[in-house]
């Protein structure tokens, strides 16, 4: 059963995959659009397509920001070379500390993650420690 039904699961992801990468570089825009014609045309699907939204964090993400923020990026020459060398090293400097904040951020909530998956552990140890002692 499973050799029958998995070219057609393949074709509805693929289908579904396009129609996600077609919205996306329409940017957030396309995705709301889509949503409130969902909501027209049968409510069900605006709010499947509400839910997907909130659950892929595309209600949240700043796509349409990125693309902003990135062509603000895009070198262009102002005339003076030694402005935009110092420009060019102070963008640098600015994404290697962004990077860095970043990193930290992340190990950060990951040294959180362990001390509560450790705290979780000892808790159960504990009790199926009294557990066994009472019994």
């Amino acid at each position: 059963m499973s050799t029958t039904s998995t070219p057609m699961i393949q074709e509805a992801q693929g289908w579904f995959g396009r129609a996600e990468a077609w919205l996306d570089a329409r940017g957030k825009g396309a995705w709301i659009a889509a949503m409130v014609l969902g909501f027209i045309l049968f409510w069900p699907i605006g709010l499947a397509l509400l839910a997907y939204m909130i659950w892929s964090k595309r209600m949240f993400n700043g796509s349409c920001g990125k693309s902003r923020h990135m062509s603000r990026h895009s070198f262009r020459s102002s005339g003076n070379s030694a402005f935009d060398a110092y420009k060019a090293d102070t963008l640098r400097r600015l994404e290697e500390e962004q990077e860095a904040f970043e990193s930290f951020l992340q190990r950060l909530r990951d040294a959180k993650d362990k001390s509560e998956f450790d705290q979780f552990m000892d808790e159960r140890n504990r009790k199926s420690g009294t557990e066994q002692a009472g019994a």
